[in-house]
This record gives structure tokens, C-alpha cells and sequence, in this order.
């Protein structure tokens, strides 16, 4: 088991220490998350009453599109360096390939999630301390991010994959998003656990159908 995770930890060590370099992907994305949220304090007034119900849907939408650019600037570098093929001549199955990607794809969502928070305490006086929101963001995050990962490669070698990817990707997405916009917002209401569980149910086998599934036909998606 340690020999098979630790390859996956090199894959993840990779991409984190290129970042730190560069600092191309986590960056960009946040400034363009906070962007959104501009956008929706300017276009929505965010008064007391209204806050709880705006910000949930304020945070995911940021969310998404934040993590969609990611999601493509990420392959986009493999892609121009050649480290895709780099990473198919590793003598490691696709699968370990794939978990290498999901972990560090979804490490970048969860550090733009958690920077975004604060700009919702200011414009929304959201609060955040609360175990269904880090619940939502965490599930939320890993769904997109197993997701992504998959359409992200698949859209890699595509002339117009900047809009291939949205158009893939986004409608498989939609079920875990909502889902997490229902956690989100139950939290923040202050609603009991029993309100939203079966939100965080779904988001749970959503999470583990995507990772298996992904991890299963990364071979094939990687060849093609």
C-alpha cells in the first residue's frame, strides 16, 4: 500500500512545487472568484435578510467558475511543457496518475475556497465557523475536483478546449453543486442536521462513484 500511495504523493509534491514557483493557477483563480463576488455584491443588495439565502449560491457559482479555470490552466501547463507525455512513460498505472492530479486539482479548489471566505465575511457577514459549511466545501471540492480531473484531460489535446471543457464538465457537475449549495445554505440558516443530510448523502456517492470511475478509465482517457 505505501508503495502505491507514494508515487501519488510525488505526483502531488510535483504539481504543488510548481505552483509555489509560478503561482499561475492558485492566484488568477482567486482573483477571479473574488471578481464574482464583487459582481454579486454590486448586482444583488446584500442586506441581513437576504445574505443567508444570496451567499450560498454567490460562493459556489464563484466556486465554479473559479475552478473550471483552474481545472483547464493546470493541463494547459502539462500540456506545453510535455509533461503529459512525461507522465504516461512513468512506469505507474493510469490510475495512479489520475489520484496524483485529483489530489493536487482539488488541494488548489479547497485553498481557493477557504481565501474566498473571508470577502463573504465582509460583503455578506456570512458566518464560518460551522462544520456543514467546511463539510460542503470539502465534499463540494472533491466532486468537482474528481470530476474535473477526467474532462480536464479528456479536453487537453482539443484545438478550443477552453470551451470544450465548460461544456463537458459543467452538466455532469451540476448534481454534487446544487447539492453543495443546499449544505451551504442550511448551515448558514442555522438548519438541523436532519434538513440537509440527505444533501451531504448524495454528495458522498457522487464523490466515491466519480473517484472509482475516474481512476478506472483514466488509461483509456489518457490513450485517447
Amino acid at each position: 500500500m505505501r508503495a502505491y500511495w507514494r508515487p501519488v504523493i510525488a505526483l502531488l509534491w510535483k504539481d504543488l512545487l510548481l505552483e509555489l514557483r509560478s503561482r499561475e493557477t492558485v492566484v488568477p483563480t482567486l482573483v477571479f472568484a473574488l471578481l464574482v463576488v464583487v459582481i454579486f455584491n454590486f448586482a444583488l443588495d446584500p442586506r441581513p435578510g437576504v445574505a443567508p439565502f444570496i451567499a450560498p449560491a454567490a460562493l459556489w457559482i464563484a466556486v465554479t467558475f473559479a475552478g473550471v479555470l483552474s481545472l483547464s490552466h493546470g493541463f494547459m501547463l502539462e500540456l506545453e511543457k510535455g509533461g503529459i507525455q512525461g507522465l504516461m512513460l512513468a512506469p505507474v498505472g493510469r490510475d495512479v496518475l489520475y489520484l496524483g492530479k485529483l489530489l493536487a486539482n482539488f488541494l488548489f479548489i479547497l485553498i481557493v475556497e477557504v481565501l474566498l471566505l473571508p470577502a463573504f465575511v465582509v460583503v455578506f457577514n456570512m458566518p464560518v465557523l460551522l462544520p456543514g459549511l467546511w463539510l460542503a466545501l470539502v465534499l463540494g471540492g472533491l466532486g468537482f475536483a474528481a470530476v474535473g480531473t477526467t474532462f480536464a484531460a479528456m479536453a487537453a489535446n482539443a484545438r478550443a478546449r477552453e470551451m470544450l471543457l465548460p461544456i463537458l464538465f459543467l452538466p455532469i457537475v451540476v448534481p454534487v453543486i446544487i447539492a453543495a449549495v443546499a449544505v451551504t445554505g442550511g448551515a448558514i440558516q442555522g438548519d438541523p442536521w436532519s434538513e440537509y443530510g440527505r444533501w451531504i448523502g448524495l454528495m458522498a456517492a457522487f464523490d466515491v462513484i466519480f473517484v472509482v470511475t475516474g481512476a478506472v478509465t483514466f488509461d483509456f482517457v489518457l490513450g485517447e
